[in-house]
């Protein structure tokens, strides 16, 4: 039996054939299959490049997001124990600006974390101080601050004597009792900056303003409310020599964003907030800083920050 020839079919355009109706076309215009495979690899080079440059976003947005993964150098984790850490910067030109006092005005300059100024226990106890304070008003916007020197309380879009506006009455809020423990810790971050930075305690002086912070991610309502901006305390409040900041809530367990960021110039460094925790510094230019944006719950701390001029201090709190 003879073999049967098996051809290949004809391919319509091939070897001089007619490539059909709209074959050979590109756009409506004549063309061949070398164009089309030019526009075809191009479309793939192109979705190509596109996924590329999505995989490549999202790769970043995971590292800045990710905690501890986003550039900056962490002084201290929140997971950590700190028994006393000191990090040393260059002063800045602020303190020329002022009027200087020998053994006070910062020679040594940098900034501190110890997580063992005070305890859990008083740390809860002043946790309780601040959340009833605020339980008296609240701002509307993210950040509301309750100042027992002044009585100055963040009150809806506004700020109230809250001594004035409810009177005796907030003897049965506020204690002479939480006076003297908010007296005691004050005292103990006095010495505290005073060893750091070689200092006598005694040529330190408690400063305004002087407050419980409570933040979180309600929006902005003024400009009190927005926390989050980089600033300068020397520059800002013009007394500040040393600022001190008494965290009363975890990072990461009771809220999201809200940490501490200094400003450097090669890298960003951050402090987590950790119940008792104490960070504090000198309140030049040399320390930048600013606060990250609560993202849910509720971050407590306490600023206590103090001058070397006698004549910016403030007496402690008390009912007698």
């Amino acid at each position: 039996m003879a073999t049967k020839s098996r051809r290949r079919p004809r391919v319509p355009g091939e070897n001089g054939d007619p490539a059909g109706p709209n074959r050979g076309t590109v756009g409506g215009r004549p063309g061949n299959r070398k164009s089309r495979a030019h526009r075809t690899s191009w479309r793939s080079q192109a979705l190509w490049g596109a996924l590329c440059t999505l995989l490549a976003v999202s790769v970043f947005l995971f590292v800045w997001d990710y905690p501890g993964g986003d550039g900056m150098e962490v002084l201290a984790p929140q997971r950590e124990t700190i028994q006393h850490k000191f990090f040393p910067i260059p002063c800045s030109q602020d303190y020329e600006n002022h009027k200087r006092f020998s053994g006070c005005t910062p020679l040594k300059c940098g900034r501190a974390v110890t997580d063992n100024v005070i305890s859990q226990r008083e740390a809860k106890r002043l946790l309780r101080i601040a959340e009833a304070g605020f339980a008296l008003g609240g701002s509307d916007g993210g950040a509301s601050i309750l100042d027992l020197h002044s009585g100055a309380l963040s009150m809806g879009r506004n700020f109230v004597n809250m001594y004035r506006y409810y009177g005796e009455k907030i003897k049965e809020i506020i204690t002479e009792e939480d006076f003297q423990l908010y007296r005691d810790v004050r005292l103990r971050i006095q010495q505290e900056i005073a060893r750091t930075f070689d200092l006598d305690a005694h040529s330190l002086h408690l400063t305004k303003p002087t407050f419980f912070s409570r933040m979180n991610n309600s929006e902005a309502k003024t400009a009190h409310d927005e926390y989050w901006h980089p600033h300068i305390d020397k520059i800002t409040y013009g007394s500040f020599d040393y600022t001190s900041l008494l965290y009363l809530s975890d990072y990461s367990q009771d809220f999201g964003g809200g940490r501490f960021i200094f400003m450097d110039e090669k890298m960003n460094s951050t402090v987590e907030p950790r119940t008792g925790r104490l960070s504090f510094f000198t309140s030049g230019s040399e320390n930048v800083h600013r606060v990250e944006k609560v993202s849910w719950g509720t971050r407590y701390a306490i600023t206590i920050s103090f001058t070397c001029n006698p004549e910016h201090g403030i007496v402690d709190p008390t009912w007698t």
